[in-house]
C-alpha cells in the first residue's frame, strides 16, 4: 500500500501544479511532455520489469523501481528549466514502471481470486487517500511554499516503502536463466517517442506536414512495425504478442488504452481550466479533481462484489457507461464552468473508472497461472499507460493547435473552447471502451498457483 503511494500521490500531486511551473519555468506548450514522457518511459519499461519479475522474483525488481523513483524526484526538485524537469520525469517514469505493477502483481500472488477483491479494495484506498492528500498537498507547496516540494515529498515515502518491502517481503522464487529482448525495447521506446514527438510539435514547433513532422511519423510507424517482427521472432520478446491473443486479454488491454486516455485527459486539463477561466487558487483546483480519484476508489474498493456476483463483463459494462456519463457531463458543464458541476463530473469519472479498471486487471491475471501473471499484469498497466502517454499528447496537440501559440491566461475563453473540445473527444474514447468491455467473453478460465489444474470459472 505504502508502495502504491509513491504512483498514487505522484499522479494527483502534479497536475494541480502545472500552472505554477509553467509561470516559473515556462512552457506552456511543452507541458503535456511532462505527462508523457513519464508515462512513456514507465509503459515500455513495464514489460522489461514483468519479464524480469516472473524470472528473479518481485522484490528485487520493485526495489530497483523505488530507487529509480527516488532519484528521479531528487533531479526533478531541483530541476532549473522545463526541458530539465522533461528529462527527470523520464527517470521517474522509470521508476514507476516497475513500481506499479508490481504492487498488483504481489497482491496477485498472495490472495485468492475472492481474497483478491477485498485486498484490491485496500489498495484502491490508497488512491482515495492520496485523492486527497495530493491535490492538497499540490496546491498548498505551489501557493505558500514553491513547486519543488511536490517532488521532494516522494523522498520519505521511498524510504518507508523500500524498509517495508525489505522487512516483510519474503518470496521463494526459482532461479531460471532469462534473456531480455533489449532489440524490442529500443525499437519499442524510440517508435513511440518519435510518435508522441510528431503529435506534439506538429502544429507547434513545426508545420503539420513539414519534413521533421511527417519524418517523425514515419520513422516511428515503421519502428513499430520492425517492433512486432522482432517480437514474433524473439525468444523472450519484451512484449509477447500472444498476450493480444487471447480474447479476454486483448478486450482486457483495449479497455485499459481506454482508461489511460480518459484518466490523463481530465486530470491534466481539469485544474488548468479551472485556475484559466474561474480564477481559482491551485489548492481549489486541486481539490475539485481530487472528486475524481476519491469515487475512483469508492467504487474499485466495491467492484469485487458486483464482479463476483454479476461476473467481469457485466460489471466493466456498467462502469464504462458511467464513465460515458461522467465526461459527457463535463463537456457540457465546461461550456458553462461551475466548481460544483465540474467537480460532480468528475466524481461521476471517477466512479465509472473504479468500476471498469479494478475488474479488467483481474479478469486479465485470473485467466493465467503465477508464471504469466506478471508478464499479463504488466502487459495490461502498459496498455493503460501508453494509452494515457499517446492521448496526452493527441489532446496537446488538439488544444495546442487551436491556441495557436496563446497561453491560456493570454486568451482564456479561447482556451474554454478548446478544452471543452478536448473533453469531447475523451466522451467519443469513453464510448469505445464500452465497446471494448462489450468485447470481453463472458466466460473465462481461472488458475491457481503454479502447478494446481486449472478450474473452468464464470465471468
Amino acid at each position: 500500500m505504502v508502495t502504491t503511494g509513491l504512483v498514487a500521490i505522484d499522479a494527483t500531486i502534479l497536475a494541480t501544479a502545472v500552472p505554477t511551473i509553467v509561470a516559473d519555468l515556462g512552457g506552456f506548450t511543452s507541458f503535456p511532455w511532462l505527462f508523457s514522457v513519464y508515462l512513456l518511459t514507465q509503459a515500455v519499461s513495464v514489460p522489461i520489469y514483468s519479464k524480469l519479475a516472473d524470472t528473479i522474483g518481485r522484490k528485487p525488481v520493485v526495489l530497483l523501481g523505488i530507487g529509480l523513483f527516488l532519484l528521479g524526484s531528487i533531479l526533478c526538485g531541483f530541476a532549473w528549466s522545463m526541458p530539465a524537469l522533461i528529462a527527470f520525469r523520464a527517470i521517474q517514469g522509470l521508476g514507476a514502471g516497475a513500481v506499479q505493477p508490481m504492487a498488483i502483481t504481489i497482491a496477485g500472488d498472495i490472495y485468492t481470486v475472492a481474497e483478491r477483491a477485498k485486498a484490491q479494495g485496500y489498495i484502491a484506498s490508497v488512491w482515495g487517500v492520496s485523492s486527497v492528500v495530493g491535490p492538497t498537498l499540490g496546491g498548498l507547496f505551489s501557493e505558500f511554499l514553491s513547486w519543488n516540494w511536490i517532488f521532494f515529498v516522494n523522498i520519505p515515502l521511498c524510504l518507508a516503502a523500500a524498509w517495508l518491502l525489505v522487512r516483510y517481503l519474503h518470496e521463494t522464487v526459482e532461479r531460471t536463466s532469462h534473456r531480455i529482448d533489449w532489440a524490442g525495447g529500443v525499437l519499442l521506446t524510440t517508435g513511440m517517442s518519435l510518435l508522441i514527438l510528431a503529435l506534439l510539435e506538429g502544429g507547434n514547433a513545426w508545420e503539420w506536414l513539414s519534413v521533421p513532422s511527417v519524418g517523425a511519423f514515419v520513422v516511428g510507424s515503421v519502428l513499430l512495425v520492425a517492433f512486432v517482427r522482432v517480437e514474433l521472432r524473439a525468444e523472450e520478446p519484451v512484449l509477447p504478442l500472444w498476450v493480444f491473443s487471447r480474447r479476454l486479454l486483448r478486450a482486457s488491454a483495449l479497455v485499459g488504452v481506454g482508461v489511460g486516455i480518459i484518466l490523463i485527459g481530465l486530470t491534466s486539463y481539469v485544474p488548468t481550466f479551472l485556475e484559466a477561466l474561474l480564477d481559482v487558487s491551485p489548492l481549489t483546483s486541486g481539490l475539485t479533481l481530487a472528486a475524481l480519484t476519491i469515487g475512483w476508489p469508492i467504487a474499485a474498493s466495491q467492484s469485487g462484489r458486483l464482479f463476483l456476483r454479476l461476473g467481469f463483463r457485466t460489471t466493466m459494462l456498467i462502469g464504462s457507461g458511467v464513465v460515458v456519463l461522467g465526461t459527457a457531463g463535463l463537456a457540457v458543464a465546461s461550456t458553462h464552468p461551475s466548481i460544483w458541476a465540474v467537480g460532480l463530473a468528475c466524481f461521476v469519472s471517477g466512479i465509472g473508472l473504479g468500476l471498469v479498471a479494478s475488474p479488467s486487471l483481474i479478469a486479465a491475471q485470473s485467466s493465467v497461472g503465477w508464471g504469466d501473471r506478471g508478464v499479463v499484469t504488466g502487459a495490461n498497466l502498459f496498455a493503460r499507460s501508453m494509452g494515457s502517454a499517446v492521448g496526452v499528447a493527441a489532446l496537446g496537440a488538439l488544444v495546442n493547435a487551436l491556441m495557436g501559440g496563446q497561453t491560456p491566461t493570454q486568451n482564456p475563453e479561447q482556451f474554454g473552447d478548446a478544452v471543452t473540445l478536448a473533453f469531447g473527444a475523451v466522451t467519443l474514447v469513453a464510448l469505445a471502451t464500452v465497446a471494448a468491455a462489450a468485447s470481453m467473453p463472458r466466460t473465462t478460465v481461472e488458475h491457481g498457483s503454479v502447478g494446481e489444474p486449472a478450474a473452468a470459472g464464470s465471468d
